[in-house]
C-alpha cells in the first residue's frame, strides 16, 4: 500500500515557493504538487518529477482541479500588497477549496504576532486569514514568519554610502530571519505528520535592534555607521523625498512601529525545532551579501 503524501506548494513560482520545492525535492518529502497562476514558470519542476498544476485565486474555477488529490497544502501568502481585503480574499478562496478537495492539514505563511489592531499595515489580511482556517474544518499550521533578514538589503546599502542607518524604531528590533530559512521550515512543516491546529512563532536566534543593526554592519563592511532615530513622520517625507514609493515608505516603517511596540520579537525556538538545525544570523548573513552592502560605494573604498 503506498502511504506516501501528496503535497501541494501554491505560489511556488514565487521566491519563497521556489526554495520550498527545492527543499521538499532535496530530503524526498513526498509527492509534489507546485501550483502557481503561471505555470509556464515551473515548467523546469517537471524534469525532476515535480506535478505542474495551475491555481489561481483570483480565478477560484481553477482550484478545485488544482488541489484534487492533495494531503497537505503550503499556503503563501499572496503578493496582493496595498490592496486591502484583497489578498484575505485570496486566501478564502484557497482554503474554501481546499476543504472542498478534502486537503488534511494547510501549513500557512502569516505574519510575526498578526493580531487585530497591529500598526504593521500587512497584519490585517493575515489575521483574517488565521481567523478563517480557525473556522475551517481543515488542520492547520500556522507560520507567523518575522521580518526577512534578505529585507535588509534593501535598506542598509544606502547606510553603508551615507554612514547613518535612520529608522523610526529607537529601541525596538525584530528576530530576522532569513528567506531561505523560512522556506525550510515550512518545507519541515509540510512534510511532517503534524494535525490539528497550531500557530508558530518563527524567528531567527536573537532580537536584534536599528542601532546593533548598525554596529554589524559597521563590522561586516568596514564602514562606520551610526544608527539615527527619526519619528515615522518626518522618515516618511525623507524616504518618498528619496524616491521611495510611498505604499513601500509608509510599509516599512509600519514594520519600525511593529517593532518599537514589541511586535517581531521575542526570538523563539520554532526554527530549531523543525528543522534540527541553527538558523542563519544576521552577521552571517550580511557577510555573504558584503557586496551587495558596498556595492554603491566609490571603488576607493569598495574593498574586501
Amino acid at each position: 500500500m503506498n502511504t506516501e503524501k501528496t503535497l501541494l506548494v501554491s505560489g511556488a513560482s514565487g521566491q519563497l515557493g521556489r526554495k520550498v520545492v527545492e527543499f521538499l525535492l532535496d530530503n524526498k518529502a513526498g509527492r509534489i504538487i507546485a501550483a502557481t497562476r503561471n505555470p509556464e514558470n515551473c515548467k523546469m519542476l517537471e524534469d525532476r518529477d515535480v506535478e505542474v498544476r495551475r491555481a489561481d485565486f483570483d480565478v477560484p474555477e481553477t482550484l478545485d482541479a488544482a488541489f484534487k488529490g492533495v494531503d497537505r497544502m503550503l499556503l503563501i501568502s499572496t503578493d496582493a500588497v496595498g490592496q486591502p481585503g484583497k489578498r484575505a480574499a485570496q486566501h478564502k478562496q484557497a482554503i474554501d477549496a481546499a476543504v472542498r478537495a478534502g486537503i488534511q492539514h494547510i501549513v500557512y505563511t502569516s505574519l510575526s504576532h498578526a493580531e487585530s489592531g497591529s500598526p504593521v499595515l500587512i497584519a490585517d489580511d493575515h489575521v483574517e486569514t488565521e481567523k478563517v482556517l480557525a473556522e475551517s474544518s481543515v488542520g492547520f499550521t500556522v507560520l507567523r514568519n518575522n521580518l526577512y533578514t534578505d529585507l535588509l538589503l534593501m535598506s542598509l546599502p544606502q547606510a553603508v554610502v551615507m554612514g547613518k542607518l535612520f529608522a523610526a524604531a529607537p529601541t525596538g528590533g525584530a528576530a530576522y530571519i532569513t528567506r531561505e530559512d523560512c522556506a525550510r521550515a515550512a518545507a519541515a512543516a509540510l512534510a511532517c505528520t503534524s494535525e490539528g491546529a497550531r500557530i508558530l512563532e518563527l524567528t531567527g536566534s536573537t532580537v536584534i535592534s536599528y542601532g546593533e543593526l548598525a554596529v554589524i554592519t559597521g563590522e561586516v563592511t568596514g564602514k562606520t555607521i551610526t544608527f539615527v532615530p527619526m519619528e515615522p513622520d518626518a522618515l516618511k517625507v525623507a524616504m518618498v523625498q528619496n524616491g521611495v514609493p510611498e505604499l513601500i515608505a509608509d510599509l516599512m516603517i509600519s514594520f519600525d512601529v511593529g517593532m518599537e511596540r514589541g511586535l517581531f520579537g521575542p526570538a523563539s525556538s520554532t526554527f530549531e525545532e523543525l528543522c534540527n538545525q541553527e538558523s542563519t544570523d544576521v552577521k552571517s548573513f550580511l557577510q555573504a551579501n558584503r557586496q551587495a552592502l558596498v556595492g554603491a560605494l566609490p571603488q576607493s573604498e569598495n574593498t574586501s
